[in-house]
C-alpha cells in the first residue's frame, strides 16, 4: 500500500507556512551583541589611555553641566527612583524572574539569566572599571563605588531588557518590547549624570556592555532555549513563542 502523495493545495500550504513563519530574532543577535562589545572594548582602550582627561572629555563636561539643575522637584525624585531601581531592586526584579523560571521548571532559561548577570555584571563590568580606573564626576549625589568607566545601572538596565524580552515577550510583541526597554535605559544613562555619577561616556559604555552581553548570551543559548518550548510549537515548526 502506497502513502498518499501530497497533493497541490498540500504543497502550496507549507510554503505559505514557510513564507510567513517568523524568522527567529535571535539571529540578529550575535551581529548586534558583536558591534556592542567591540564599541564598548574600544571605547574602554580610549579611556584606559587617559584616564583623567580623554579625547572627549569637553563633551562629557558640557553634558555634566547641563545635568546642574535645581536638585529638588520632578528631575529629582526620578532620578532617585531610578537610582533605587538600579541599586536594591535591580537584585529584586532578576531574583523574582529567577524564582518565577524555577517554578515554571525552564531551567535552560534559567541558566541563561543567571550566566548572562554573571557575565555582564559582575564580569564585564567591573573588570573594565578596574582596569579602566576612571575617576568619577565631582561631588556625586548618591553614594558611589570605585571606578566611573562603565555604569554599572546603565549595564544591569540594558541587560535586563534584553533577558526579560528573550525569555517572557512573545515574538510579535518584541518591537514594542526594544523600543520601551530603549527609552527605560536611556532614562537611566540620564538619571546616573544628573546625579554626577557617572560621565555621559561611561553610562554609553555600560548600556552597549550590558545589551552585548545579553545578546550574544542569546544567541549561544539559542538552541537550548528552543528545546525548552512546548511540543506544539515544535510541532509546527514555529521556533519563538
Amino acid at each position: 500500500m502506497t502513502a498518499p502523495s501530497a497533493t497541490p493545495s498540500d504543497t502550496t500550504a507549507v510554503s505559505r507556512h514557510r513564507r510567513s513563519a517568523p524568522v527567529p530574532p535571535y539571529r540578529a543577535a550575535l551581529a548586534l551583541g558583536l558591534l556592542c562589545v567591540l564599541a564598548t572594548v574600544a571605547l574602554a582602550l580610549v579611556v584606559h589611555a587617559h584616564p583623567e582627561r580623554p579625547p572627549f572629555q569637553a563633551l562629557d563636561d558640557r553634558w555634566l553641566r547641563w545635568m546642574g539643575g535645581p536638585r529638588n522637584g520632578v528631575c529629582a525624585a526620578l532620578a532617585a527612583v531610578l537610582n533605587w531601581f538600579g541599586g536594591p531592586l535591580g537584585v529584586i526584579v532578576p531574583g523574582a524572574l529567577l524564582l518565577f523560571l524555577a517554578a515554571r521548571k525552564r531551567w535552560w532559561s534559567l541558566l541563561y539569566l543567571l550566566t548572562s548577570y554573571l557575565v555582564g555584571n559582575m564580569l564585564v563590568v567591573q573588570v573594565l572599571k578596574h582596569l579602566v580606573d576612571r575617576p568619577r564626576p565631582p561631588h556625586p549625589l548618591v553614594r558611589v563605588d570605585h571606578g566611573s568607566f562603565p555604569s554599572g545601572h546603565a549595564a544591569g538596565t540594558a541587560l535586563l531588557v534584553v533577558v526579560v524580552g528573550a525569555l517572557l515577550v512573545p515574538a510579535a510583541r518584541r518591537p514594542m518590547w526594544w523600543l520601551g526597554g530603549t527609552l527605560f535605559t536611556l532614562a537611566m544613562m540620564w538619571s546616573r549624570t544628573w546625579l554626577h555619577a557617572h560621565w555621559l561616556s561611561d553610562t554609553l559604555a555600560g548600556a552597549m556592555a550590558g545589551a552585548g552581553c545579553g545578546l550574544l548570551l542569546w544567541r549561544a543559548f539559542a538552541p537550548l532555549l528552543l528545546r525548552e518550548r512546548s511540543p506544539a510549537n515544535r510541532d509546527t515548526g514555529v521556533q519563538e513563542p
